[in-house]
């Protein structure tokens, strides 16, 4: 990510201001304005406090883009992990996963065998500590690009029985909101089932972006993250040949607002035959698996899921 203020200085020219004038009318500190005279990023609150006084938008300021892909700018902080679903996404979209936090030792199996080089922690996430992370990551608060993760969705799904933040799993979503406000990543996507967005009338989402987008102080200077509008996203709808729906939530802290992929048309979905149509007919199911499929009811009954 390049950052470049040339906005500003011309601006202050224009209008015959010095940069010091500026710090002092702004409220901003020096280690601040240092920052910036190196081109590198500051917080939200810091360039909204120069725009106001300025009288114009943060864009009228500083421009922000994508063509440095330095590897520690690129670099993703997987939780819940789980067999690294989500993760393949964020990698064919160009990011590394630098470290994968998961409970289940048979997903941890999984992701080892098909990433031997990744960092796994393989704890319960209420017991790690953010700068356990950071360490197995080779990151520090701020370089990260992302924080990814889908919190255990069992507590408020549709299928199970909605204990949502009754419950401790359901807790856990407090755990995503720990680990960003700590590693400060650019920005997070969270994703989590539709019966998130109605638990208790919708208590359990307002709260959490509350939590998200609460100031948060680092290093002298305070950092806020923009989160968008809560959307619920169908996974038929860009490519995948399964009826999903998602609840997807994303933030940053660079200000900027996040505009969702459009869908594609109906007529361009694939189908369960477009994407295994090429495969041999199924052999009768084993002894174990029709086990399995009669204790699904006895497991949500037991399990709420």
């Amino acid at each position: 990510m390049d950052i470049s203020y040339t906005k500003l200085w011309k601006l202050l020219i224009d209008k015959g201001i010095t940069k010091t004038e500026m710090r002092k009318k702004a409220g901003i500190s020096t280690n601040a304005l240092a920052k910036m005279g190196k081109s590198e990023l500051v917080s939200i609150n810091t360039l909204a406090k120069i725009a106001d006084v300025l009288h114009c938008g943060i864009d009228d300021i500083v421009d922000i883009s994508n063509v440095n892909h330095s590897e520690k700018k690129r670099k993703v902080i997987s939780l819940f992990s789980g067999a690294g679903g989500m993760d393949i996404g964020f990698e064919n979209a160009g990011f590394e996963i630098a470290v994968a936090v998961e409970m289940d030792p048979s997903c941890c199996d999984t992701l080892r065998t098909n990433r031997p080089n990744l960092p796994i922690i393989n704890k319960n996430i209420t017991e790690v500590a953010t700068d356990e992370i950071l360490s197995s990551a080779g990151l520090i608060p701020m370089e990260a690009a992302l924080v990814i993760g889908g919190p255990p969705c069992q507590s408020f799904s549709l299928a199970g029985l909605r204990k949502g933040l009754d419950d401790d799993r359901g807790k856990l979503l407090f755990e995503f909101v720990r680990i960003v406000r700590e590693a400060l990543p650019i920005g997070f996507v969270l994703e989590n089932v539709k019966g998130l967005t109605n638990w208790d009338s919708g208590r359990a989402l307002k709260l959490l972006i509350e939590e998200l987008t609460k100031p948060i102080e680092y290093n002298g200077d305070i950092y806020k993250y923009e989160v968008s509008n809560p959307k619920v996203l169908n996974a038929v709808d860009y490519g995948v040949p399964q009826f999903r729906e998602r609840l997807i939530l994303v933030g940053n802290r660079c200000g900027f607002s996040f505009d969702y992929p459009e869908p594609i048309k109906e007529t361009d979905r694939k189908t369960v035959n477009d994407a295994i149509g090429f495969l041999p007919p199924p052999e009768k199911p084993s002894e174990t698996a029709l086990a399995v499929a009669k204790s699904i009811k006895g497991r949500r009954e037991k399990h709420g899921y």
